[in-house]
């Protein structure tokens, strides 16, 4: 008789789990790993960091996207993305090039138009608040904490 460990080769590639993992310290929403920095910095500096760990500011996509930052913390935090107008006032654009197209409480408003504001190039996200209370535009260089993203 054969036994059945003769006739049935395994196959190492269906017996291994292809999954994908977060590097330590980042927290996985969909396909993609986020990472909230412990320090603050401008909106360029956020951008920076994120960039030397191989990923950018965060893209966000989905309401369901924004929901999960939103919960990020539990107290409110001022947190830069990867939306700005700097290369023309009033035409928001995601850093990979795509157009704003969710948008919450007319945010961002560049200020109002008041000048004790300044230029407000820059937005970021108030977590531990309603979704559609949290966007926000500053000067870019204001000190905020971010999140980053890459793929999982």
């Amino acid at each position: 008789t054969t036994s059945m460990s003769n006739t049935i080769k395994p196959n190492s590639r269906q017996n291994t789990l292809s999954y994908k993992a977060c590097p330590t310290g980042w927290r996985m929403f969909m396909c993609s790993c986020y990472l909230l920095s412990n320090e603050s910095g401008s909106w360029a500096r956020g951008r920076e960091d994120c960039r030397n760990r191989g990923a950018d500011l965060v893209v966000i996509d989905s309401t369901e996207e924004q929901t999960f930052l939103s919960d990020l913390t539990m107290v409110e935090t001022w947190i830069w993305i990867g939306l700005t107008d700097k290369d023309n006032e009033g035409t928001w654009k995601w850093i990979d090039g795509t157009p704003l197209t969710l948008q919450y409480r007319s945010q961002p408003d560049n200020g109002g138009g008041d000048p004790k504001w300044g230029e407000e190039d820059c937005a970021h996200i108030r977590t531990g608040k309603k979704t559609e209370e949290n966007w926000n535009d500053r000067s870019c260089d204001a000190s905020l904490r971010w999140i980053c993203e890459k793929k999982a």
